[in-house]
């Protein structure tokens, strides 16, 4: 498990993937850091897409190599029909092979992610 070089990276792919919706399971991976790259997460928006109830999102981040988890936000609320930026480019962080980026939701279908990130290898 060799994470890319990021002094010799040799190709930089923006991405942008969404999840229509979450689901009350943490433990799900939204995002999985493929093998010989590193994912620099960019951005996460979380919209709750319930016109009525708020709910809440937790996201997380397991690091394989050390059987961690670190949340990112625990049980933040979302008022129905709005959305919450939980992470910005100004405070991006990495995945390193294997790791995932985990999400969920307190009610199933409330809460949709979009994710912006750029994967990086040599």
């Amino acid at each position: 498990m060799a994470a890319p070089n990021l002094a010799a990276v040799s190709t930089i792919t923006g991405k942008t993937i969404g999840v229509a919706s979450l689901t009350t399971t943490v433990t799900t991976a939204q995002l999985t850091c493929p093998a010989n790259k590193v994912l620099k997460i960019n951005t996460i928006i979380a919209a709750n897409i319930d016109g009525t109830n708020n709910a809440t999102v937790t996201a997380s981040v397991y690091d394989v190599s050390n059987v961690a988890i670190y949340h990112l936000a625990y049980t933040v609320e979302v008022t129905a029909d709005t959305t919450i930026i939980l992470l910005t480019r100004d405070c991006a962080i990495y995945l390193e092979e294997g790791d995932q980026l985990r999400a969920g939701a307190s009610a199933t279908g409330d809460i949709s992610l979009l994710i912006s990130y750029e994967e990086l290898s040599n």
